[in-house]
């Protein structure tokens, strides 16, 4: 987000959270995360996705309420209802600016022609009562959507597959194919918009999913704050803040506005200054003296943490004008005495996400095999894990061998630990040999994660391989 948007969404909740009731507060949740998705989605090459995007996501939110919702048509309240026909309202409004010089356009650039999108709705609006009507085992339709949804993601991290996606587009839309670029298909918040949906899936098969309106519902998936860079919430917690009344008072006003303004400073302040000096393709190729390697991979390392944790405080502070509270995302990762609590403090929705819905229940599935070590078991689901996160950034090598990195080292870690542990009489430090110890501990994990770093940022393995020669001084 640019800081005028961010000034925006700050009046917007200010707005939602001071003036709005217990009544009004939901539906206004809802239609400025509703607006947020179409103007905050970039222009694109390919004609009217800066409109379809925002559209498909919002249709993926409402086939999967109606697929996680038994019932049929009588079981439908008013509130969902309603919530479905402002959705329509809402869609056809930002269409309709289209047509009307002085208003267009809330989209990047001009909507599709409204026969258009009266067509799409009719279909989104079809689907959903097809999979609401369904009766029986519903699981089949919950997998299908999980499997639906994974392979949308697979598409758009592979850079083939998302040109080959822009080539059939521009076949489509009658544009040169010959043109076709995987920067053609910028999905904004798909990363996170699609972890939400996981979620509300999984937790559906599961039996965990709490009853959940339309509106909320979709007010979840797409809230404004959290919509392009997380933190990813759960519906459990959302749903508490969103269904009780809320009335903005002076601390939370103040406390919202202190996380605004440290994260303003630390995204458009130190992050801007940092991305001058930084580690990136262009001065990875030049650099030729292991100092000023060393100078630009831990600019790197600070300004990735500031720019993604100062977006996190405002997206918190945000959430709390308009008295939805995001959980956090960073605690002060770079100060962590080991991989494991750096982990359990860098991105901690994320990887939190991950330990629910994959480790967790590998690791149990691996144990159900007992004749498999508990190292292995372990070594299996960290790496397997971090590798999984890793591609979650990008489908290449380098973000494959960043989550293989993190993954070892975990492993190592475990191991380590667990060595302690059972050691029959482990030493007793004193206070300032513990200090020590500790004081090492976080100057290794900061080092070994500025290395992973290299990893992550770069193109090309082979480009990363020079960074870490010349780091070293062998080349």
């Amino acid at each position: 987000m640019t800081l005028g948007q961010i000034l925006v969404f700050a009046v917007l909740s200010l707005v939602i959270g001071r003036w709005a009731n217990l009544r009004w507060r939901p539906w206004l949740l809802m239609v400025f995360s509703l607006l947020a998705i179409y103007w905050l989605q970039p222009g694109m090459p390919l004609r009217y996705m800066d409109f379809w995007l925002p559209t498909l996501a919002l249709a993926l939110t409402v086939w999967v309420w109606a697929a996680t919702r038994s019932g049929g048509l009588r079981q439908l309240s008013s509130a969902d209802l309603g919530a479905a026909g402002l959705i329509l309202v809402v869609v056809l409004l930002i269409g309709l600016t289209r047509y009307v010089a002085p208003l267009c356009c809330l989209t990047a650039t001009r909507p599709p022609p409204v026969s258009q999108i009266g067509l799409g709705l009719v279909f989104v609006a079809g689907l959903g009562l097809f999979l609401r009507l369904i009766r029986g085992n519903r699981s089949w339709i919950l997998g299908f959507g999980v499997i639906f949804i994974l392979i949308v993601f697979v598409i758009l991290k592979t850079e083939p597959l998302t040109t080959a996606l822009s080539a059939a587009v521009r076949g489509l839309m009658q544009q040169d194919v010959a043109l076709a670029s995987a920067l053609d298909v910028r999905w904004l918040g798909f990363s996170y918009i699609a972890f939400r949906l996981l979620h509300v899936l999984r937790d559906r098969m599961a039996g965990r999913l709490p009853d959940t309106g339309l509106g909320e519902l979709v007010s979840f998936i797409l809230f404004f704050p959290a919509l392009t860079a997380g933190p990813i919430d759960r519906i459990q917690r959302f749903s508490n803040d969103f269904r009780h009344d809320f009335r903005l008072d002076s601390p939370q006003l103040l406390e919202a506005g202190e996380r605004l303004v440290w994260g303003i400073f630390k995204k458009f302040v130190l992050a801007n200054a940092l991305t001058l000096l930084a580690l990136n393709a262009f001065n990875a190729n030049q650099i030729q003296s292991p100092f000023w390697m060393w100078v630009v991979v831990y600019a790197y390392a600070l300004l990735i943490y500031f720019d993604f944790s100062g977006y996190t405080d405002v997206a918190i502070g945000l959430g709390l004008l308009s008295g939805i509270r995001l959980p956090e995302n960073f605690s002060r990762p770079y100060l962590q005495k080991n991989l494991t609590q750096f982990w359990n403090s860098w991105h901690m929705t994320l990887a939190n996400w991950f330990r629910a819905y994959y480790f967790n229940p590998l690791t149990r599935a691996l144990r159900g095999a007992r004749s498999l070590p508990v190292g292995w078991i372990i070594l299996t689901g960290q790496l397997s894990t971090m590798v999984l996160l890793g591609l979650w950034h990008g489908v290449t090598w380098n973000f494959a061998i960043w989550g293989a990195w993190h993954g070892l080292g975990l492993f190592l870690h475990n191991r380590w630990s667990e060595f302690l542990r059972r050691r029959d009489q482990p030493a007793e430090n004193s206070p300032w040999r513990q200090r020590l110890l500790n004081a090492g501990g976080t100057l290794l994990t900061f080092h070994y994660v500025a290395l992973g770093w290299v990893w992550f940022v770069l193109p090309t393995p082979q480009l990363a391989w020079r960074v870490w020669s010349v780091l070293l001084g062998l080349g």
